[in-house]
């Protein structure tokens, strides 16, 4: 029974040492004349034997990686995931400038940088509590979901309540060119969207009428005006930049205008069955 234990830790052993070799030579071959250093990523378990002849080749290898870090670091690197070392050849390997290990509290983190394909990245979000983390974490989301926005719909919109006092003035315009209870709809829209420089005002500590009459007198003389919330005067959002997505303002109408008429449909269901 030893003899056999034996004879399978050699086999295993054996196994392990060819493969180890054969990324030495791969190491060798493209590394040799360049210098460059040489980065193997592991998704599963990686031998400490194997780790110590690598590590005394000056081959830095990362084991346990997780799977979606895997095809990231393949996309920004170039490079080919493969499931077998005899697929190994220069022609699936990646390439960046800069691969170390960083200590961060008791965590040891690898920083892959100078990639050739930088679109994608890991962001690190520390804070002394869950709460703060998340918190974070939403306000990057929110960042970089804005972002998107902005250059799939190819347009911005003046913000700090710019667009609700134009559309305001607006509407109002418009209502003298309707009759009988479309003005009263109208009315109700464009005051709706009064909301927000209001809120703008009242969250900041200014009065509310003196602000929107402020906005409205500035906006007749052909300017596009927001509120400034620290002194609560007008001022021009676009050279403060200042700006809401297109997308988010045209969902937010949209949604309110569909939630009122179904509220009404409501309202008009239940007189009826009375």
């Amino acid at each position: 029974m030893l003899k056999n234990e034996k004879k399978i830790l050699e086999m295993e052993r054996s196994y392990l040492e060819e493969r180890v070799n054969k990324i030495i030579q791969l190491k060798r071959e493209v590394c040799e004349e360049s210098g460059n250093g040489f980065v193997i990523i592991n998704e599963k378990g990686i031998d400490p034997g194997c780790l110590s002849r690598l590590a005394a080749e000056g081959i830095l290898a990362l084991r346990r990686a997780k799977r979606r870090n895997m095809e990231r670091c393949s996309k920004a690197c170039g490079g080919q995931c493969i499931n077998s070392v005899d697929d190994l050849n220069p022609k699936v390997l990646g390439f960046a400038k800069n691969v170390y290990q960083y200590n961060l509290g008791e965590q040891k983190y690898t920083f892959i940088e100078g990639v050739e394909n930088p679109f994608s990245c890991t962001i690190l979000v520390k804070g002394p509590n869950k709460h703060t983390i998340q918190q974070v974490k939403d306000a990057i989301h929110d960042g970089i979901r804005s972002v998107k926005n902005t250059l799939e719909d190819g347009c911005i919109l003046p913000g700090a309540g710019a667009f609700e006092i134009a559309a305001y003035l607006d509407l109002i315009k418009f209502k003298d060119t309707v009759s009988g209870r479309m003005k009263l709809g109208v009315q109700v829209m464009a005051e709706a969207l009064l909301v927000v420089p209001k809120t703008l005002s009242l969250n900041s500590g200014f009065d509310v009428i003196d602000t929107l009459i402020k906005l409205e007198e500035e906006h007749k003389k052909g300017k596009i005006v927001g509120l400034n919330v620290y002194t609560g005067d007008p001022m021009d959002p676009i050279s403060s930049g200042i700006y809401d997505v297109y997308r988010v303002k045209r969902n937010l109408i949209s949604s309110a205008v569909t939630v009122s008429t179904q509220l009404l449909l409501v309202d008009e269901v239940m007189t009826t069955h009375k």
